[in-house]
């Protein structure tokens, strides 16, 4: 018994390290813990986030200095959602 429940238990924390976080819910904190977020960043979109909740990740992005999708993508692959969603990239233009 005891082994099922430390195992439960270590499953229960190897899937929130990997939970979603959404950009508009997250404290300053958890934006930090976010691979390519820093202190700067987590600041800006913060101050953003105080004008309005993100819409979607164009919203996102057009109002967030400094982010384009390639930082959109990076932050979506470390869990990051807007409004629920991960970012999906704009399909590229045929020539």
């Amino acid at each position: 018994m005891f082994k099922k429940s430390l195992a439960l238990v270590v499953l229960m924390s190897a899937l929130s390290c990997h939970a979603a976080l959404d950009i508009n819910q997250a404290t300053e904190a958890e934006l930090d813990s976010i691979r390519g977020i820093g202190p700067g960043t987590s600041g800006k979109i913060l101050l953003e986030r105080k004008k309005g909740n993100f819409k979607d990740w164009n919203d996102f992005i057009s109002r967030v200095q400094g982010i384009a999708e390639i930082k959109a993508a990076n932050f979506s692959g470390e869990g990051v959602t807007v409004n629920g969603a991960v970012f999906k990239a704009a399909p590229a233009a045929k020539k």
